[in-house]
């Protein structure tokens, strides 16, 4: 299935049209946005340290590991499928990075490149089991969740924790690019969108499909311009761009496109919509399901790299704690329907941002745990409620 086969929504034609379209789960972004906005407005009153640029900046470090494992979940969500093992794998992976780097002397690259290779064979092996013998995903990976954490202690072994001062690992997340790189990113990210949302309608109009004006393409790369450029006003008034921000970002952009423009992608979509239908339709849904799962894993690990290289140790409890929540918890907030079919990869670093300003607001506030654990829970819960409101509303519109 091509680009161009992926339909258009309409625009809405009136503001209860709108308002009929937001409520059955459409324009999830906007209301991702608005949440968003209310958790910043509410801890800048409580705290007027919150939206400085140094805060900001530790914000976007703080969401680089859990975001980056989110755009796998959001893959997952995708099929309609669970993964639970996500959080543990990220720490045996960076275990296992950190052991061949300082414990064996492997040189960085190659001891990360293990690491991320070690996720790979994970998901692969997973989603074999899943696939091959019908076995429901939260089984499959409830069991991965036990024996990880168990490879992980093993891959430990007495040293407990390891604590990482290569200068290649750590400047993954001590890295702030200069104002000028800033912006050059800036414009180039703005520029890349333009010209593929562009292209996007030009191939719709050659196909004789149904395209957006000139108008909206306009308004939607306005919409992209304007966080963009004040995210890079923001970290230049502190210590720069952050090259975690960058590899995330990246990360995104690469795996939205892959979603969104390719076969691959529309075959993701296919199956978690309706998979018999797209058995029927030749789709391969086993082969697919084993790749979402692998690709799932190598996210895993490779935000276990940056938790690493964020917290420059490695321990027993590395991958646990509420990293697991937080990483299915975001996407689900930021709209990435539990039913599957129904997401965007954006999600991943939107849901991200929500959950970060709610755990960094808490902590400048010097909440208790407690506290953090059942607010981060409740908000979890919310999202979940609106998300089957919203389905069941475009059940009986007819818009499944």
């Amino acid at each position: 299935m091509s680009a161009t086969a992926v339909d258009v929504e309409p625009l809405p034609t009136s503001p209860k049209d709108f308002f009929r379209r937001f409520t059955q789960g459409e324009f999830g972004s906007l209301r991702v946005l608005i949440i968003l906005a209310v958790i910043w407005v509410i801890f800048t009153i409580a705290n007027d340290r919150f939206l400085t640029a140094l805060n900001l900046t530790n914000l976007t470090l703080q969401i680089a590991a859990t975001g980056m494992i989110s755009i796998g979940v959001v893959l997952v969500l995708l099929l309609g499928e669970i993964d639970l093992s996500i959080g543990i794998v990220s720490g045996l992976c960076a275990a296992i990075m950190a052991v061949l780097s300082v414990k064996h002397g492997w040189s960085p690259v190659l001891a990360l490149i293990v690491g991320i290779l070690a996720g790979t064979g994970i998901g692969l092996f997973q989603g074999f089991i899943h696939t091959k013998f019908g076995i429901p995903s939260f089984v499959v990976t409830l069991a991965g969740l036990l024996g990880w954490q168990g490879a992980l202690l093993w891959v430990l072994g007495d040293t407990g924790t390891i604590n990482i001062n290569d200068k290649f690992i750590v400047d993954l997340m001590a890295t702030f690019l200069s104002d000028v790189i800033g912006w050059v990113i800036a414009v180039a990210l703005i520029a890349v969108y333009a010209v593929l949302a562009l292209r996007g309608r030009m191939l719709r109009v050659k196909a004789g499909l149904e395209a957006p004006p000139v108008s909206v393409i306009i308004v939607r790369v306005v919409a992209i311009a304007i966080p963009v450029i004040a995210t890079i006003w923001v970290v230049n008034q502190d210590r720069g761009l952050p090259l975690a921000l960058v590899i995330l970002v990246g990360f995104v952009v690469f795996f939205d496109y892959i979603t969104q423009r390719t076969r691959f992608g529309r075959h993701i979509y296919a199956v978690g919509g309706n998979e018999e239908a797209a058995r029927r339709a030749g789709i391969n849904t086993g082969a697919i399901r084993i790749a979402v799962f692998a690709l799932a894993s190598t996210l895993a690990a490779c935000g276990g790299m940056l938790a690493a290289s964020r917290l420059l140790a490695v321990n027993q409890s590395t991958g646990g704690s509420d990293l697991l929540l937080l990483a299915i918890a975001g996407p689900v907030i930021a709209g990435t329907s539990l039913f599957g079919g129904r997401g965007r990869v954006w999600s991943a670093l939107l849901g991200a941002l929500v959950i970060g300003s709610i755990s960094n607001g808490m902590d400048l506030l010097a909440l208790n745990s407690d506290v953090k654990y059942m607010v981060t829970g409740a908000v979890l819960l919310g999202a979940v409620v609106i998300d089957a409101a919203t389905s069941s509303k475009r059940r009986r519109a007819g818009r499944v």
